[in-house]
């Protein structure tokens, strides 16, 4: 690859980071390029060519623009955009939680590009259903010491979100600790330090794009392996049964559920994801 190890490729007025990290078969994972390469391990960038990159929710952009005019084919695009831009023929493709979504589509409209998807702590869809039955996986948990401390947590939520409603996206993932974390009280803020969040295109997104999304439509497009990793404790999420009903769909899908970890496995259970990771893709651990 003869780019940057780092740069930015501007599109439609948003400046899209790249970072890229390690040797080996590319991997992009999609989200943000600043946080992504805090979860992973040092050892996976012996193995893979890590590329992180930005997407439109954070990216500062230096013109208007009106994201309820956005699609999910819209960062479909601006992924392969960069892939071209970085002369990238084939890669797996990964994404953690809901850029998980942004994953799979991007898998079914340029699938010559895509070896394998990774997805990473991603819901079936982030409807109400789903939304409900997370939290009756944590109501039925019997983890009050947990509870607790969500419940001390959320008690100014709605003060600290007003205080600074431009990184109230980020506040709100810290807040929600004990529900995304194996160790209830991990403090994640030093993955966030310095991440830019444009909170217009997060809010459309995550407010309606994911809300109505439903991933079984054109399921036979992903002809590719996809690899589900899922943490047990991941309260943030719909629990992995609900992927009972859809997971068959898939022509070539493995779960994996992580037994000490919540919603980011790669950084609770590195060694075990790693190792996951690499079996799959038949790479030598050595």
């Amino acid at each position: 690859m003869s780019v940057p190890n780092r740069g930015v490729i501007t599109i439609d007025g948003f400046d899209l980071h790249y970072t890229i990290e390690g040797s080996g078969i590319p991997a992009l994972v999609i989200g943000c390029a600043l946080y992504y390469p805090r979860t992973f391990s040092r050892y996976i960038r012996t193995k893979l060519q890590m590329i992180f990159i930005d997407h439109r929710g954070f990216a500062r952009s230096h013109s208007s623009f009106d994201a309820n005019k956005f699609t999910l084919d819209t960062i479909v695009n601006d992924i392969e955009t960069i892939r071209k831009h970085l002369g990238v023929e084939r890669m797996v493709v990964i994404g953690h939680s809901a850029h998980g979504y942004m994953a799979q589509a991007y898998a079914k409209k340029y699938p010559q590009h895509v070896s394998h998807v990774v997805i990473i702590a991603m819901g079936p869809d982030q409807s109400a259903e789903s939304h409900k039955a997370a939290q009756q996986y944590l109501d039925d948990s019997v983890c009050p010491e947990r509870k607790a401390y969500l419940a001390k947590q959320l008690e100014d939520l709605d003060e600290k979100l007003a205080e600074d409603p431009e990184h109230r996206f980020i506040t709100l993932c810290l807040k929600l600790g004990a529900r995304s974390w194996f160790d209830y009280q991990f403090d994640a803020s030093h993955l966030w330090k310095d991440v830019y969040v444009n909170m217009p295109v997060i809010d459309h997104f995550w407010g309606v794009v994911f809300r109505d999304i439903h991933i079984t439509q054109d399921i036979n497009k992903l002809t590719m392996p996809v690899l589900l990793a899922l943490g047990r404790y991941d309260y943030l999420v719909a629990p992995p049964y609900t992927w009972n009903s859809i997971r068959a769909l898939f022509p070539k899908l493995i779960m994996r559920v992580f037994g000490k970890s919540s919603h980011t496995p790669q950084y609770e259970q590195p060694a075990d994801f790693d190792r996951e990771l690499l079996e799959w893709l038949n790479i030598d651990l050595v």
